[in-house]
């Protein structure tokens, strides 16, 4: 949506099915599709990728709780086979992970969020200092402040309204949904930026 809202054109992929999705799509493999544009030379007709491999492998959840009390199990870790394909692509892009250990360049932060920029930068915005803590059971602490979690359900985990309401997004109420997705503030940002640098570099 951000990306939309910047001026793009956007066309999503996903292996799920994704029937709120407002926009352009394609249900299937990422990788495979992506291959498939860059074999048969449509990946011509995109000016920017932006990919979210999944990202539970890296995680802070993951490496941090879950590690230290032995919960969860393996997660595939797909970084490196996007990146790998985003480079042969020929396009600029973003590859967007959580803060945690993802074996990811953290070219931009946008309050905990990182990105990694291909064949293009952008110059890192100003962080205000946070308002408090975010809401809810953290490590055996419960704690109260103005922000919540999107992701899981209990220890104070936000609702389904509050987590639109945070986000920005008003598509879906979907909480598996929401809890992967990106708030489109992110992406405008992000879409603005890269237009703004392909100006500069033509003008």
């Amino acid at each position: 949506m951000g990306y939309h809202r910047a001026g793009f054109a956007v066309d999503g992929c996903d292996i799920a099915d994704r029937p709120r999705y407002p926009f352009a799509y394609h249900r299937g493999d990422a990788l495979e599709y992506l291959a498939h544009l860059i074999t048969t030379g449509d990946i011509e007709r995109y000016t920017l990728a932006h990919a979210s491999p999944p990202c539970q492998a890296g995680c802070a959840l993951t490496v941090g709780t879950n590690a230290s009390q032995g919960w969860g199990g393996a997660h595939v870790d797909l970084v490196a086979a996007t990146r790998d394909l985003l480079d042969a692509s020929g396009l600029p892009y973003v590859m967007e992970q959580p803060n945690g250990r993802a074996e990811i360049r953290k070219d931009l932060s946008l309050c905990g969020e990182m990105f990694e920029f291909g064949r293009w930068a952008t110059a890192q915005p100003a962080h205000p200092r946070h308002r408090g803590y975010v809401r809810g059971h953290r490590h055996g602490v419960k704690r109260e402040g103005p922000y919540v979690a999107a992701y899981g359900n209990g220890g104070g985990k936000a609702t389904v309204p509050e987590m639109q309401t945070a986000m920005g997004i008003t598509w879906t109420d979907v909480r598996e949904e929401l809890t992967e997705a990106i708030p489109p503030a992110y992406t405008q940002w992000i879409g603005h930026a890269y237009l703004t640098a392909r100006q500069e570099v033509f003008a």
